[in-house]
């Protein structure tokens, strides 16, 4: 009897328990549903979250609402309304079909997330597209409407963050709107205040890893451009087969090579170690050896009119706004042969090559040096990017250097110290225990937001 009387018990208490996590979904949904301007698009439910793939309407121009609006991509990752909510910043495109992932402030803090798409990636561009609405204010307006709107649901503290252009992104955000999120933590930004003063790239590329492995890397540059005739034959059969045109970026298969050859030092440590200097081959390889391994590392296939379409939008926010790094290529003095073009205009169709105007980089620059509060800055100690960083204010803000971590730098890779002081950092401002680190959040992978290939 009494085993009867247990086991009735349980079903009556687990039938309640999941009667109040399905009124608490629906509640959701119809919260959301009742936001003006967004869009329910999809929901999946993965253990332990509910995945939301959204869309927002956005004004073209939020000084001028008149001019239309489009649609911006989200998606939002929901644990519980008063959870911390992290802001993820990706700085492009999401995904064509967006799954659900944490970045490394959501599992620390064990939140929710909102990931956005950036203004003019996929399908987040107005139509017809006026390119001069592409700028940091812009996206920043953006974001600072997308925050207003989901508070209405979440009562817990917002963490901003991003990688490469994205943490760019969540600095620009927190720079225009400082009362919108309460701390950010931005990856590997590069900060470019003032474009022709490089040097900092220089110096970097001078000192970055061993002795040898520069020297080899600086001799593949310099082998494959004394075999420029063949290379470049190589490159044309390759983009053949493949489909590949240069018309309407570069212009040409010899200045896609010669951009992809001044690129292979970077892309070299922007995405691999030290130990992988091992692999890089002698100038006794031969021309297929050559080819094969700057195509694993730097990808021929990238500085292509298909390779570039994706990243068009990031070239035309560089020429105009963010800057680029400015290399003098002092090894390779007499094998190259076209002029400027290691810089976004080189590489962007004729119709959105534009002036730079300096002005917002020294703006933001300058903000986050005596202005800034509750910023944490993590770069890695061999990523070009990281070579120009951000210097934040003494206002609760820090920056970390993970030791020998290229563009894939992490709180996780930084020194024990350093780890511990930046996670509660975090904490402290998410108002956040220790993540609880559920079995059934750690089915979720990480996603670091980086994009598909190698840029900011």
């Amino acid at each position: 009897m009494r085993s009867r009387l247990l086991a009735a018990l349980a079903i009556v208490a687990a039938l309640a328990f999941n009667a109040v996590p399905a009124a608490a979904q629906d509640d959701l949904l119809d919260r959301l549903k009742a936001i003006p301007g967004l869009t329910v698009v999809s929901e999946t439910q993965p253990s332990g979250y509910r995945f939301f793939v959204l869309s927002y309407t956005q004004p073209v121009d939020h000084r001028h609402p008149g001019k239309g609006t489009f649609q911006q991509r989200l998606t939002l990752l929901h644990r519980a309304a008063d959870a911390p909510v992290v802001l993820a910043t990706g700085g492009y495109g999401l995904p064509v079909n967006p799954t659900a992932s944490r970045t490394e402030p959501t599992r620390l803090v064990d939140g929710n997330q909102v990931s956005v798409e950036h203004r003019f990636f996929r399908s987040s561009r107005p139509a017809p597209a006026d390119w001069d609405d592409l700028t940091i204010w812009q996206e920043a307006t953006d974001e600072h409407r997308i925050v207003g709107a989901l508070k209405t649901i979440y009562s817990g503290k917002w963490i901003q963050t991003g990688v490469s252009k994205g943490g760019m992104t969540s600095v620009y955000h927190r720079r225009f709107y400082p009362g919108d999120v309460d701390g950010v933590v931005a990856y590997v930004a590069p900060n470019d205040p003032v474009n022709p003063q490089d040097r900092a790239y220089d110096r970097f590329f001078a000192r970055v890893g061993t002795g040898a492995c520069r020297a080899a890397l600086e001799n593949v540059q310099r082998e494959a451009l004394k075999r420029r005739a063949r290379m470049v034959a190589l490159l044309e059969a390759d983009a053949a087969s493949n489909g590949y045109t240069f018309d309407n970026t570069l212009g040409s298969a010899d200045r896609s090579f010669e951009m992809t050859i001044l690129d292979t030092a970077w892309a070299f440590w922007q995405y691999s170690t030290e130990a992988d200097c091992a692999s890089v081959p002698p100038a006794t390889a031969t021309d297929q050896e050559l080819y094969a391994w700057i195509d694993a590392v730097a990808s021929f296939g990238f500085y292509t009119d298909e390779g570039l379409e994706y990243y068009l939008p990031y070239y035309y926010q560089a020429a105009t706004q963010l800057g680029w790094p400015d290399l003098s290529f002092g090894h390779l003095r007499g094998l190259t042969r076209h002029r400027n073009l290691y810089q976004p205009n080189g590489v962007l169709p004729a119709e959105l090559r534009s002036r730079h105007d300096p002005r917002p980089m020294i703006d933001v620059d300058h903000w986050v040096r005596t202005r800034s509060e509750r910023m944490l800055f993590i770069y890695g100690e061999n990523d070009p990017w990281s070579a120009e960083r951000f210097t934040p204010s003494r206002r609760d803000s820090y920056l970390y250097v993970a030791p020998g971590a290229n563009h894939g730098a992490s709180i996780a890779l930084l020194p024990e110290a350093d780890r511990a002081a930046a996670t509660d950092t975090l904490l402290r401002w998410a108002e956040a225990s220790p993540a609880r680190r559920l079995p059934e959040a750690a089915d979720l992978p990480a996603d670091n937001m980086l994009p598909d290939r190698r840029t900011r």
